[in-house]
C-alpha cells in the first residue's frame, strides 16, 4: 500500500508542477529530496506573496466600498478555510512522513503553491473591476 502511494504522489508531480523560472532553476540544481523540499518551499512563499500583494492592492482599490471589503475580506478567509480543507483531503493520514514518505513536504508545497496561484489569478480578475 505505501508503495502505490508512493507511485501515485511521484504520478501526480507532474499535475502539481510549477513553472515558474526560480523554481525550475533551484529544482534543476537540487541534489538531494532536502533540496527538492526547499526549492518547492520556496516557491510556495513566492506565490503566497504575489498573493499577498495583490490582495493588499484589491484592498486598497475597494477601500472607499466597505461592503465590498467586508466581502472581500469574508471570501478570502474562505478561500483560506477551501485550501486548507483540500490539503487535508489529498493527504489524509495523520503521520504524513510515515504515509507519504519524503517527498510529501516538497509534493505539499507544490499544491499549495498551485492553489495559490489560482486564487491570485481570481483576485487579479476581481481588481480588474476596481481598475
Amino acid at each position: 500500500m505505501r508503495y502505490l502511494a508512493i507511485i501515485f504522489l511521484m504520478a501526480s508531480l507532474s499535475a502539481v508542477a510549477q513553472d515558474s523560472a526560480q523554481y525550475l532553476a533551484c529544482n534543476e540544481k537540487a541534489k538531494t529530496q532536502f533540496d527538492m523540499n526547499a526549492c518547492a518551499s520556496s516557491e510556495a512563499a513566492h506565490v503566497d506573496a504575489k498573493l499577498n500583494n495583490v490582495y493588499r492592492e484589491l484592498l486598497s482599490k475597494a477601500a472607499d466600498q466597505p461592503e465590498a471589503v467586508a466581502k472581500i475580506k469574508a471570501a478570502e478567509k474562505a478561500w483560506i478555510a477551501y485550501r486548507d480543507a483540500y490539503m487535508d483531503a489529498m493527504y489524509p493520514a495523520k503521520d504524513k512522513a510515515a504515509e507519504y514518505g519524503s517527498i510529501y513536504p516538497m509534493e505539499a508545497e507544490l499544491l499549495r503553491a498551485k492553489l495559490t496561484q489560482r486564487q491570485v489569478t481570481a483576485l487579479q480578475e476581481l481588481l480588474e473591476q476596481y481598475n
